[in-house]
């Protein structure tokens, strides 16, 4: 059913609401990292920030000043990596 489908959709927003927020501080030369860690992490971040039980952890992301850029990434040929079946 429709409805059936929500769950999924709410993960696609989320993914896409996270990307946005990284971009947008990107663009203002803020650091982020996208992390997940959880269940692991879960009661900790719960208990940190005195969240109730129906709190969902999906990511964090820790945020603040750029200590340094990333070098160069090395690329494998798009070839070796990407297989196009017709």
């Amino acid at each position: 059913t429709y409805a059936d489908r929500f769950p999924g959709w709410a993960s696609q927003s989320s993914g896409m609401l996270q990307l946005t927020i990284w971009s947008g501080l990107r663009e203002l030369e803020i650091g982020a990292s996208l992390q997940h860690y959880n269940p692991v992490i879960d009661e900790m971040v719960r208990e940190m920030f005195n969240l109730p039980e129906s709190y969902v952890l999906i990511a964090q992301m820790p945020f603040g000043g750029i200590g340094s850029h990333p070098g160069e990434k090395e690329k494998e040929d798009i070839s070796k990596r990407v297989k196009i079946v017709k």
